[in-house]
């Protein structure tokens, strides 16, 4: 094994530099490979809906620091990012669609990118270039209902709580109210207006271009063929 553990040397460089032939070979090869992993075990299809995120800041911290403000996106994000993922909204999208399950949902099928104001893409991957636009469609939908529902009972909740403060009402069915939408709410702002603008028609792709394939396959051709004249040529010069 001393040949493994021999440093690379001036010899070793001129090796390799000699060797272009079998590089251009190996580059061949393998970017052929991945063409023909490509089409014979193709990527699912990837579908994508875009939903319409605005967390109107300008009437949520009217007088407040961008720091605050900073703080604010964030907690917003990550409540909407939970409830995107809830069980609530998978489940509607399961029965929506049909033959899935929840945890394929959340484990398999469905990604969602980077979230921020403006355009939330939410992905959906399949075989069927058909059913994964019916599961983004379904999600993005979902979601966005789940939100305004989110977003309506905290509106109802202050103003129950503003008018119990105010003594305009005190009476029990106003109470058991209350504490049935402080049971049902989740903590979403209620600035927050949440709508799906694309889930009909949607592109369509593979998950994984076929360039993707083609370039792993060559770069691992080469690779290879980088150890093997190395190590090779080593063990035969020993």
């Amino acid at each position: 094994m001393n040949f493994l553990l021999k440093p690379p040397s001036q010899e070793d460089f001129f090796t390799l530099l000699g060797a272009w032939r079998a590089w251009i070979l190996s580059v061949l090869l393998g970017a052929l490979i991945g063409a023909a992993l490509y089409a014979a075990f193709p990527p699912p299809y990837r579908a994508e809906a875009t939903v319409v995120v605005d967390f109107n800041l300008e009437e949520a911290w009217p007088e407040n620091t961008d720091r605050d403000m900073f703080y604010y996106l964030e907690r917003e994000t990550r409540k909407l990012m939970e409830l995107a993922w809830s069980d609530a909204v998978l489940e509607t999208v399961a029965a929506r669609v049909g033959g899935v399950t929840v945890g394929e949902l959340r484990n398999e099928k469905l990604n969602l990118s980077q979230p921020r104001e403006a355009g939330w893409h939410l992905w959906a991957d399949d075989a069927d270039p058909e059913r994964a636009q019916q599961l983004a469609s379904a999600w993005a939908v979902a979601f966005a209902d789940r939100v305004q529902q989110a977003v309506s009972v905290e509106l109802e909740l202050q103003a129950l709580r503003a008018a119990l403060q105010n003594g305009q009402a005190c009476d029990s069915d106003l109470q058991a109210r209350i504490t049935d939408l402080e049971q049902r709410a989740t903590g979403i702002n209620a600035y927050i207006e949440v709508n799906p603008s694309q889930i009909t028609g949607l592109p369509v792709t593979r998950r994984t271009g076929l360039g993707t394939y083609v370039l792993a396959g060559a770069f691992v051709g080469f690779t290879l063929m980088v150890f093997a004249i190395l190590f090779v040529g080593r063990k035969q010069g020993r």
